[in-house]
């Protein structure tokens, strides 16, 4: 027998027992955002550990932080195979509005084959893959294909702040040959994806300031100047007409794409007709020379997220505002650097400031893009390992948001980064009624047992 065909029998024969262990862990509220669970992130950091301890993994810790704990483990007697780090969260968001909920966040309930509950999908049910791998790989063959590592957090939905402390004072206990995270998703329903690359993202808040306090616009219109209008003029000169971006520098290090890579997204077949009717637009809109998918996985962004000053209410006020304000993100792709995009924005923002006004600008904070080479070993091996199971092909796709603690994985461990992940854009992460299909929860846990088998078979 196979060993995917092992798999195949166990987790069928335990599937009622995996759901009613995942339920437990889902009734657990571990809001990191909210002080009031401060006590329930400890109860499901312990839930973790313990777990963990089950399944054979040794050298178990709930380590403190200075917020929420995170939870580590190990097991190494693969002999001459690589290490796996698995990474993963035990957060979850709060569930306001909780009217709008169809059954109780923290009261698991399945209907039509989906689990409803928080952090269903993000990111409890796909970490519990993990664990019920290694169960299953342990119960069929009675020992594991690679070595493997767990660092479980519980600060991912509040931006891990403590995380990469955490990492650079135990980068000799996190030392592996790749980092496996499973909190992402599928293409599409039944289209699995290897994602290998993630935007990085910087940005600013601009305030302006014109006179001591807002001016009768007949008495001093024309004469001094207006923020509004001063703001206005920094804004536009940021982009062309195209959307291409006009700051010094921009672009000088961006790392473009490889015609492998653009070979693979066209055969994706992105339907640019469907995202138009479902985004309410009559056009799309973009930097020239690339589709859809390059400008929003492997192109830089600036985009303007709010603009604030004057007055708004009803009527008209005939002021000449003093001041206005306006809040910019960029998305960064490899090999662009937070520190020096924020440099080029200073520099380009004073270059362009008009006349008659003063500039403030405040830093947001900053995450740095990353990728694995798309043809890395570790990451064809995974496409091979979704292709078994799913029996259709892999897309390989870099994704157009950003999750910081995977750069500084990229940075401070210096290890490949493959994110296997098994939900569905639809399954309402974040949102009331989150659910995870669990056609994808069943064939997740086989891809899984299959890659740790595909990476002991590579020279790393």
């Amino acid at each position: 027998m196979s060993h995917l065909q092992a798999l195949n029998t166990y987790f069928a024969e335990h599937r009622e027992q995996h759901l009613n262990e995942l339920n437990e862990f889902l009734r657990i509220p571990s809001i990191s955002s909210l002080s009031e669970h401060k006590e329930d992130m400890q109860v499901a950091a312990n839930w973790l550990a313990e777990a963990l301890k089950k399944l054979n993994i040794e050298n178990v810790t709930v380590d403190q932080t200075a917020g929420h704990p995170v939870v580590y483990g190990d097991w190494l007697h693969a002999e001459g195979k690589p290490t796996v780090l698995f990474y993963g969260h035990y957060d979850v968001q709060p569930v306001d509005p909780l009217e709008l909920w169809d059954s109780e966040p923290f009261a698991p309930e399945i209907r039509d084959n989906k689990l409803y509950a928080r952090g269903s999908s993000d990111d409890k049910g796909q970490v519990f893959m993990h664990l019920k791998t290694i169960e299953a790989l342990f119960a069929t063959e009675g020992t594991l294909p690679v070595n493997v590592k767990f660092i479980i957090e519980g600060e991912e939905e509040i931006g891990s702040p403590n995380l990469p402390a955490y990492v650079e004072e135990n980068k000799e206990k996190l030392a592996a040959d790749l980092i496996l995270i499973s909190d992402t998703g599928l293409y599409a329903p039944g289209k699995p994806a290897v994602c290998y690359g993630l935007r990085g993202l910087t940005g600013v808040q601009i305030d302006v300031r014109g006179a001591k306090g807002d001016l009768h616009s007949g008495l001093y219109g024309g004469g001094v100047q207006n923020a509004i209008h001063a703001l206005a003029d920094i804004l536009a000169s940021f982009r062309d007409e195209h959307g291409t971006i006009q700051v010094e520098g921009f672009y000088d290090k961006v790392l473009p794409l490889s015609e492998e890579e653009r070979e693979a997204y066209r055969a994706l077949n992105f339907d640019e007709e469907a995202l138009k009717e479902e985004v309410g637009v009559k056009e799309l809109f973009g930097e020239a020379g690339y589709s859809y998918l390059e400008q929003t996985w492997a192109r830089p962004t600036l985009e303007i997220n709010g603009v604030f000053g004057g007055f708004s209410g009803e009527g008209i006020k005939t002021v000449l505002p003093a001041e206005a304000g306006a809040k910019i993100t960029c998305r960064l792709v490899p090999n662009q650097d937070p520190e020096e995009i924020i440099s080029l924005l200073r520099a380009h923002i004073e270059k362009h400031k008009p006349q008659g006004v003063e500039i403030k600008i405040s830093e947001f904070d900053k995450g740095a893009p990353f990728i694995t080479p798309f043809d890395h070993p570790v990451i064809q091996a995974a496409g091979r390992s979704y292709e078994r199971v799913y029996e259709v092909p892999t897309a390989y796709t870099r994704g157009g948001g950003s999750i910081p603690i995977v750069a500084a994985f990229d940075e401070i461990l210096g290890l490949p980064v493959v994110l296997m992940g098994f939900g569905l854009s639809s399954e309402n992460f974040h949102a009331p009624n989150e659910h995870f299909h669990l056609e994808n929860f069943d064939k997740g846990l086989r891809v899984l047992g299959d890659y740790l088998h595909e990476v002991a078979g590579l020279k790393l």
